[in-house]
């Protein structure tokens, strides 16, 4: 696996100045520049900006909570909880930080925050603002759906994995029993704010979990989002249509969200991916280790393998786009062992009828396949796929 452009924009900020800050602030005032002056239609409920704290105090001051929270988990309460300082109506807020990493998006992490809610004196008139990357978002969007039947709460996603699919859409859960978002509800947040200079505070492997749920989102779209996409290579232009790629991704969610808000039908397209990605998050963690957009990256692989096979999906777009992911993420480690193991989690998905393992493929770009029927057999071939080629 090479060394991935995008590691040469996305490197934590340092309190002194090098090369790599001086790429971090060329990239900060490039997104003044060009972000804002996007055009695109989002629901009210979702705000870009690059002016946080005055954005955020202002939507609290309109709300007029009886009190509020922060919910942070280690990471964002070092690195961005800083940013919010300047907010006036969370000067006295109460701060919950819970541990990082999706290992803690669980059951045991989620009663520690009602906990500190009840005992802080929450009510349903109360306010929780989840700052965090996707798992912040999920467990701190179903604590406050849930405290007290449901108290409001507003989104910062910190990544751009929560920025362009976590955070957005009303979905919020926890992982229990050894699986991925097996408990939670349906909830959005009073507002997602959406803060592009948060970017800044990630690393490779970070910027590169949000960049395959965009490459996912291309792959629902268009053509051309999927082009465009596929030729990120270069870290300069990268940087310059980083704006409109966040802003059309962002779009392409939403605009299915709001056709199918409870996933009855349309939106099970956004699972793209995720049926195997799941499944290789989940399988034996100690060993494989991979994190929610890498897995997701090769349940892609997976995925377009047998669109192609299934539903005809073109042979050259899908080698184009497994060749590109497997130049930025790799590919996992997977045995022939895993394969009863992987296929035992598979069953577990949520878009199951019966005993029918049933996925999301594709057509074309653009033309995604529902509740597609997929055999052993057939997921036995893909999974050697992921893992050859």
């Amino acid at each position: 696996m090479r060394s991935s452009p995008f590691f040469l924009l996305f490197l934590p900020s340092r309190p002194h100045t090098s090369s790599s800050d001086k790429i971090a602030d060329g990239r900060h005032d490039l997104f003044k520049h060009h972000l804002f002056n996007h055009y695109i239609m989002l629901p009210p409920d979702i705000l870009i900006t690059d002016k946080l704290p005055s954005a955020l105090a202002d939507i609290i001051k309109t709300y007029a909570p009886d009190r509020c929270f922060v919910l942070t988990d280690e990471n964002t309460r070092e690195l961005c909880l800083p940013l919010l300082a300047e907010c006036t109506p969370l000067a006295d807020a109460f701060h919950i930080t819970i541990p990082a990493g999706e290992m803690n998006k669980s059951l045991e992490t989620l009663a520690s925050v009602w906990m500190s809610l009840s005992d802080k004196g929450a009510t349903r008139h109360s306010l929780l603002v989840c700052l965090g990357g996707g798992m912040v978002t999920d467990l701190g969007g179903f604590a406050a759906a849930t405290f007290k039947r449901g108290m409001a709460f507003i989104n910062l996603p910190t990544t751009l994995l929560g920025m362009v699919d976590a955070s957005i859409g009303g979905k919020t859960g926890i992982d229990f029993n050894g699986l991925k978002n097996e408990v939670g509800v349906f909830a959005r947040a009073l507002k997602t704010i959406i803060h592009p200079p948060f970017l800044q505070t990630l690393s490779e492997t970070l910027f590169l979990d949000g960049f395959a749920e965009m490459l996912k989102h291309g792959l629902l779209s268009d053509e051309a989002s999927w082009a465009e996409l596929l030729n990120m290579d270069d870290s300069t232009e990268l940087l310059k249509r980083m704006d409109g790629l966040l802003a059309r991704s962002l779009q392409t969610k939403e605009d299915i969200v709001a056709r199918d808000p409870h996933e009855r039908s349309l939106r099970k397209v956004l699972n793209l991916g995720h049926t195997i990605g799941h499944g290789i998050e989940t399988l034996d963690p100690p060993r494989l280790s991979l994190s929610h957009g890498h897995a997701v990256a090769h349940g892609l692989v997976g995925t377009l393998w047998l669109s192609t096979v299934k539903e005809g999906f073109p042979i050259a777009m899908m080698r184009q786009t497994v060749t590109f992911i497997r130049e930025h993420y790799g590919r996992p480690a997977l045995v022939c062992d895993d394969y009863d193991p992987l296929f035992t989690l598979l069953k577990h998905d949520k878009k199951n009828v019966g005993d029918d393992i049933r996925m999301v493929l594709l057509s074309d770009i653009g033309q995604p396949k529902i509740d597609v029927v997929v055999e052993k057999e057939l997921l036995f071939e893909a999974f050697d796929f992921i893992r050859e080629g």
